[in-house]
């Protein structure tokens, strides 16, 4: 067992086709189906079952690909702890964001990390969050930003920024004559909720806990959005989903609650990742970013993070 068989079983895993994993692996497909045919018997356990149709991970090989996993992250840190002396603002890093947070943190973090780490390439990826934290895990992403509460062993976190959460209803909804709007004026009200995948879904009904009695549920903001400015209902949303630039007042209101509810947004990483120069910079580009909410911001570059209404 080679630590290159182990790569092509992973990246085998990860597309469940012998074609595509070859390409990837930069070889023929009968020298990987040989290569991971050989794995097994080296192992005595069938890792995947094979038919017509594609394949898929048996039981036993689920277990042994997450530990290949691991295994081939830990030397991929290897390598990337003796390029990290070189240079750590170049080169690729991936990053993962939360579906209800990417379209609208990445089109600002982008152009803003451009002018602090020029060359490094941002791979971004967007995903559902137990989706990023495997991710993260397995090394397929070198850091995430995550919605708190958020813990995971060997992971860390700082928090980035928070941002209120708005209720957002039609221009002609009746609480739209109210300049805040407390929880009591929300009973009895039609609400639509993101999906149980969408953990915005939680902070959702923790500001809001009746909403789940009546609902319409959503898979996307965007989905949500459209049915609100139809008049199907109101929602509870993050500032950064409700930013004027995204959606006219003409279909569109919001307005602050009595009890002001936050998101809290941190960046996440493996405690092994040794480009941390890279993390910094993606946190400074975020907390440079032009936004209208609560950014976490640190002082005199001693890491102590302090709330900046003014950011």
């Amino acid at each position: 067992m080679t630590l290159i068989e182990l790569r092509y079983l992973v990246t085998l895993a990860q597309t469940q086709h012998f074609g595509r994993a070859a390409e990837l692996c930069n070889i023929s497909q009968s020298a990987l189906s040989m290569a991971v045919r050989k794995l097994e018997s080296d192992l005595g356990v069938l890792l995947f079952e094979r038919s017509k149709s594609g394949i898929r991970s048996t039981e036993m090989g689920e277990k042994i690909i997450a530990q290949a996993a691991r295994v081939v992250a830990q030397a991929d840190s290897i390598t990337a702890l003796a390029a990290a002396d070189k240079d750590q603002l170049a080169g690729e890093l991936k990053l993962g964001a939360l579906f209800t947070l990417g379209p609208y943190l990445l089109p600002q973090l982008i152009p803003s990390l451009k002018l602090i780490a020029n060359q490094l390439s941002l791979h971004c990826y967007e995903g559902y969050n137990s989706d990023l934290r495997q991710k993260l895990r397995s090394g397929e992403l070198d850091a995430i930003l995550i919605s708190q509460p958020f813990t995971e062993a060997d992971i860390l976190t700082q928090e980035i920024y928070s941002e209120p959460l708005q209720l957002v209803m039609p221009p002609n909804h009746a609480l739209a004559a109210k300049k805040m709007v407390s929880v009591d004026d929300l009973k009895g009200q039609t609400f639509l909720l993101l999906s149980e995948k969408q953990c915005l879904r939680q902070q959702m009904l923790e500001a809001f806990p009746a909403a789940q009695d009546n609902s319409i549920e959503c898979s996307s903001l965007d989905t949500l959005r459209h049915m609100i400015a139809l008049g199907l209902g109101i929602s509870i949303l993050p500032s950064s989903a409700t930013s004027s630039a995204l959606f006219s007042s003409q279909s569109l209101v919001t307005r602050p609650l009595k009890d002001q509810p936050k998101r809290k947004i941190s960046l996440a990483w493996r405690a092994s990742f040794p480009r941390h120069k890279a993390i910094d910079a993606v946190r400074r580009a975020i907390q440079a970013c032009s936004w209208q909410f609560t950014t976490a911001h640190d002082s005199a570059g001693s890491g102590l993070l302090v709330e900046n209404a003014n950011w």
